[in-house]
């Protein structure tokens, strides 16, 4: 098998003394079908997870925080968010099979320590998905009661489930043309907007940066900003999938550090861009955003819209809505389902979600994660609503867990990798400047997972504390009762296997004869492929 060590030089053609497990196209370890191009990679990564949560929670960030703090709360995200993917981008190029971040932490740190970091993954993902499902049934009520919510979920439940049993490669090409349209719908709303502020929009006046100063940049301060953070981490919850999928990509060498090279964009386009026009075009205190009587109208789009004097726009943004939750749904079974996947194959979860059929489906885990989506019936009922909201609440502070997570695993490869004897210049994808990127990854994500629920103690809120820190006890529980049952220990570096996982791209003979790999790059050729 490809050795890093050989990274300088000349690779060697698949004939020539190469491991045919590198070039199957199910992956012998987990079963899964290596059939995801890198153009649906670099898309998933650029947009992929965009849904109802920017489009929609923003709303809610918004009104809590006001525009600045929308602003601060994108941007330090994003910050610590592009430090996770470089911690992700140096593993998951070097080891693109095997089950993602959640079984390198069990290889790199504790194997009790993957199991809870691979369930609070997934407790991230039913909670998503729960929403996206309440968020498209809601839609769909709105324009056409005559069926109820839950005969609108069976049919989207039943469709979507049928969907991902047509294999990975049949995802990725969908994902692909929906995050095109995501794209584009954006970059729209942002034309829109600056015509709309500079007074091009026949019957309103140029408002230039008014709503800045009425209502004003923050709404109530700090405790504001504050707010905002939790409401950011869940819409940036899905950066990370790239390495969930990287072992279903056909040639992770290319497309995994392109994708990772392409969250900078992301960030930048999708968060910051829609935070800052978000706030020039919509009051914090619009009334809509807090009591708007569908998903459409509690989008800062809609009011921004019906504020330029188009009172049916409620319809279009319903329809991109919509769009952006098929795929989010899409995403989240994805996701949720390979990471049980993969947790099963590991002993981390029950050992019949770790089965795949011949075309690389698996099937039990893509059920039982399609399953957790009527978890979003409970909003039906008013008692149960307030449950429902709790755990999607939950995820929040997953987010912070899991990307902790990350940044001490790449601590620990790191760690392993010299101790073995292995050169940094060795590594196909080299983590920017480490280490003082992955330790304020992990003393970041620690300080906002404990802090982010500090809203809760004034006035005091038993259900919302519950809800803000819940999770950080139970990873505590699920690490120690896994360790104390199968009496696992941390490894030492020299005991970490830095061998398994890795593999070389299906069309490498391709990629060398067109200089993607095994060969330097000019500097316009890489700069044009973070694009």
């Amino acid at each position: 098998m490809y050795s890093p060590k050989d990274s300088g030089q000349p690779i060697v053609l698949p004939n020539e003394d190469a491991d045919l497990d590198d070039f199957r196209s199910i992956d012998p370890d987990s079963g899964v079908k290596r059939g995801l191009k890198t153009r649906h990679l670099s898309m998933m990564a650029l947009a992929g997870i965009i849904g109802p949560g920017l489009l929609v929670g923003s709303g809610g960030a918004l009104s809590s925080g006001g525009p600045a703090s929308l602003l601060i709360g994108f941007g330090v995200i994003g910050i610590i968010a592009f430090s996770i993917m470089q911690s992700l981008g140096e593993l998951t190029t070097l080891y693109p099979s095997g089950g993602a971040f959640t079984q390198l932490a069990s290889r790199f740190v504790d194997p009790a320590f993957g199991v809870a970091v691979g369930w609070n993954y997934f407790i991230i993902w039913f909670a998503v998905l729960a929403n996206e499902y309440n968020a498209t049934t809601s839609i769909l009520v709105f324009w056409s009661d005559k069926v109820p919510v839950w005969g609108y979920f069976l049919l989207l439940w039943t469709a979507f489930l049928l969907f991902q049993f047509c294999g990975v490669s049949t995802f990725g090409e969908a994902e692909f043309w929906l995050a095109l349209l995501k794209l584009v719908g954006l970059i729209a709303f942002y034309i829109f907007s600056i015509v709309y502020v500079s007074g091009g929009i026949k019957g309103t006046d140029a408002i230039g940066f008014r709503y800045w100063h009425d209502p004003g940049p923050f709404v109530e301060g700090f405790r504001g900003v504050a707010k905002v953070f939790v409401f950011c981490s869940t819409f940036y919850a899905g950066c990370e999938s790239v390495a969930v999928a990287a072992t279903e990509t056909k040639n992770p060498r290319v497309a995994v550090p392109l994708a990772i090279r392409q969250v900078f964009w992301r960030i930048i386009f999708v968060y910051m861009g829609a935070a800052f026009f978000f706030g020039l075009t919509c009051p914090a205190n619009a009334e809509q955003l807090v009591n708007g009587s569908s998903r459409a109208l509690l989008s800062p789009m809609t009011v921004a819209i019906q504020n330029a004097g188009w009172q049916g726009g409620v319809h279009l943004i319903n329809a991109f809505i919509l769009i952006t939750c098929i795929s989010a749904i899409n995403s989240s079974i994805y996701i949720s389902s390979r990471t049980l996947l993969f947790m099963a194959q590991q002993r981390m979860a029950p050992s019949f979600l770790g089965w795949t059929d011949k075309r690389g489906v698996p099937i039990p885990a893509i059920t039982l994660a399609n399953a957790f989506g009527a978890l979003s019936m409970m909003n039906i009922s008013t008692g149960a609503s307030e449950a429902y909201t709790y755990i999607v609440n939950l995820s929040g502070v997953s987010t912070f867990l899991v990307w902790g997570s990350i940044s001490l695993t790449h601590i620990r490869f790191r760690q392993a990798w010299v101790a073995q004897g292995y050169q940094v210049e060795d590594l196909p994808f080299v983590s920017l400047w480490y280490p003082w990127n992955a330790y304020f990854g992990l003393s970041a994500n620690i300080f906002l997972a404990l802090v982010q629920g500090w809203t809760t103690f004034s006035p005091f809120s038993a259900g919302g504390f519950v809800d803000a820190y819940i999770l950080l006890p139970l990873f505590f529980i699920i690490f120690a009762g896994y360790k104390f049952i199968f009496k696992t220990h941390v490894w030492s570096n020299n005991e970490i296997d830095l061998q398994s996982g890795r593999r070389r791209d299906l069309e490498e003979v391709k990629e060398i004869a067109a200089g993607e790999i095994g060969a330097p790059q000019p500097w316009w050729r890489r700069l044009l492929r973070s694009f």
